[in-house]
């Protein structure tokens, strides 16, 4: 029995652990197969084919496109490690892009990079790592991972432009005990001098800027596709409930959105509501914007609740900053958040993160939807 606790917090040598690497053909996922690799860990790397809207093209800036699978094959290639392709399109048409339409047509603002860690990267491939024996499963997203006593919580990135919690606040206990995240420490230079350093092909690989199934960032035209008689006109109301104005279809707008609206009045007009039942844009200044509670669903903690009664912040979006915030746990899986200062366009179908400073960092205590 070897007592010395690995990189990966566990009690075996490298050589004595199998681990699968999440490789998407990017920089970050190749370089940490390729850091596991030269630490001598027995390596398998696995690739999600998800999506096929048969454009496939070299320069793709989509993430998991084919040209990221050939990329990580010859990544697995160069590092002499097994590699696995698994064609989970179905899986993901169902877990990720039919919900993604669905949260569109009820007048929210869908995060599909979540759905897709929760149901097809995390949750089926935490199942065939599983299968395969490993000890753990690695992933090159930058969130950094504490383990203590074979249990392991998630914190905030080091390099803060790359944090990816936000995405992860839905992983499970479970899923969390068994994840890896090597880059969680490191900064996006670092990480690209490592996969220069390994030789690697994508070394210098741009990073995916569009979601695999939205090219060039145009939702509309991704509904139109799925559901193509969800254009419906509506009307646009102020609010004082007059109609100014009429819509081509909510799924154009967003919860703060100001440009699109094309109605005109004495100050600027934004995206205070969508009414998915009525069909209805409510717009107003943006003064009107300002939340200061909000209510969740589907809340998954990362924590003991008592946790929750320390200084609390909380994200409401991806790219927005940490704010001061109350959480109170509700009935069936809800719970009301109450922010210290307003906060402008908050949206329904985003996610509300939590945080709570600790020796280690920000650590992530979980979150819910908000509705």
């Amino acid at each position: 029995m070897n007592n010395e606790i690995n990189s990966i917090g566990l009690k075996k040598k490298p050589s004595d652990t199998t681990v699968v690497v999440a490789m998407s053909g990017g920089v970050d996922s190749s370089t940490v197969a390729g850091m596991m690799k030269k630490e001598g860990y027995k390596v398998i790397g696995i690739t999600l084919k998800l999506y096929d809207d048969g454009k496939e093209t070299v320069n793709s800036k989509q993430c998991c496109s084919g040209q990221d699978i050939m990329d990580a094959k010859r990544v697995a290639h160069k590092l002499d490690i097994e590699h696995k392709i698994l064609y989970y399109q179905n899986k993901f048409k169902q877990g990720v892009i039919d919900n993604f339409v669905d949260s569109y047509l009820k007048g929210e603002t869908p995060i599909p990079c979540v759905q897709c860690n929760q149901t097809v990267k995390f949750r089926d491939l935490f199942e065939v790592s599983k299968e395969l024996k490993a000890d753990a499963m690695i992933t090159g997203h930058y969130v950094k991972s504490v383990t203590e006593n074979e249990s392991t919580n998630m914190y905030r990135a080091i390099d803060e432009n790359r944090d990816q919690s936000y995405f992860l606040f839905n992983t499970t206990r479970q899923q969390l005990n068994y994840l890896r995240f090597p880059l969680g420490g490191m900064l996006k230079d670092t990480t690209r001098e490592i996969a220069k350093k390994l030789e690697l092909n994508v070394a210098d690989k741009p990073d995916s800027q569009d979601i695999c199934f939205v090219p060039n960032g145009d939702y509309a035209s991704v509904i139109q596709k799925f559901r193509p008689d969800s254009f419906q006109k509506g009307n646009i109301k102020n609010l004082d409930g007059d109609v100014v104005g009429v819509h081509d279809g909510i799924i154009n707008f967003t919860i703060g959105q100001r440009r699109g609206i094309k109605v005109s009045d004495k100050e600027a007009l934004y995206v205070i509501q969508i009414d998915s039942n009525k069909n209805e844009i409510i717009v107003g200044p943006k003064k009107k914007l300002g939340k200061t509670t909000l209510k969740l669903r589907d809340i998954n903690l990362l924590c003991e609740e008592n946790e929750l009664n320390d200084k609390l912040f909380v994200k409401v979006r991806s790219t927005g900053s940490l704010l001061e915030a109350k959480v109170i746990l509700n009935k069936n899986n809800q719970a009301e958040v109450k922010l210290v200062n307003p906060e402008n366009g908050i949206s329904p179908g985003q996610a509300c993160v939590f945080y709570r400073h600790d020796n280690y960092g920000e650590k992530v205590l979980g979150g819910g939807w908000i509705v």
